[in-house]
């Protein structure tokens, strides 16, 4: 006989005790792991160092969830729940819920930027049920812009990339100004003149950062967010002209 094959090592892939401690659930396992991250970041996070701020024993945390792989699985799935996600508005005006859900996903990154580091790499991410529920809702505005079962979830899948990728790079930044404790704006000041020199033999590069050196950095990466935006809808469009 072939030996058992392992379980998938995924929170959604296995099932859920029905009996919980009352006063120790997941759900504020969750809430509190979260807290703990928006204040201390990814490295500090441990079981250990989560059950000291719940007021309990690490022991206590494993009869909720296996390991700190499944806490960051139920974390990241929290996370998403954060989405604004608008109802369609139609196939003439498709762009702008679009556009809506795109700038909630910006925010939820920004507004938690240590995820950065775990977006891509949570397991069964896809089967948690606050991104199934946000999935199913925004191929719904790609289905009301037009687009058939297949291609509507091509294109939903494109524009998360686009925006989950932008975003996370404006997360790691952000989490370097914070460890810096300088501001946006003294941080690219300090950079200018080493920025200038660098750029001297290279005048495409030159022209373009003269182009934007006085621009406010926060103004300049809402800018920057919005046009990649625009483009991907622009290409959108595109496709849905001739229908």
């Amino acid at each position: 006989m072939s030996a058992a094959k392992p379980p998938i090592p995924s929170v959604w892939a296995r099932p859920r005790a029905k009996k919980e401690q009352p006063a120790l659930s997941r759900e504020r396992i969750v809430a509190e792991a979260i807290r703990f991250l928006d204040e201390e970041g990814l490295e500090a996070l441990s079981m250990r160092s989560l059950a000291v701020r719940l007021g309990t024993a690490a022991t206590s945390l494993y009869r909720h969830v296996a390991n700190k792989d499944e806490l960051i699985e139920l974390i990241v799935d929290e996370l998403y729940g954060e989405l604004r996600v608008p109802a369609p508005a139609g196939a003439a005006d498709w762009r702008e819920p679009l556009a809506g859900c795109a700038q909630s996903l910006r925010a939820m990154i920004i507004r938690h930027p240590w995820v950065a580091a775990v977006l891509g790499q949570v397991g069964l991410a896809e089967l948690g049920p606050n991104l199934i529920d946000q999935s199913e809702r925004m191929l719904a505005l790609f289905h009301a812009a037009g687009l058939p079962p297949g291609e509507a979830e091509q294109a939903m899948n494109g524009l998360l990339a686009y925006v989950i990728g932008m975003s996370i790079s404006e997360a790691a930044y952000l989490s370097m100004l914070a460890r810096s404790g300088r501001t946006e704006q003294e941080w690219a000041e300090s950079l200018r003149p080493a920025a200038k020199q660098a750029l001297d033999d290279h005048p495409r590069l030159r022209e373009e950062f003269a182009t934007r050196r006085d621009d406010d950095p926060a103004r300049l990466r809402d800018v920057n967010f919005a046009y990649g935006l625009d483009r991907f809808l622009d290409g959108l469009q595109a496709r849905l002209a001739p229908s």
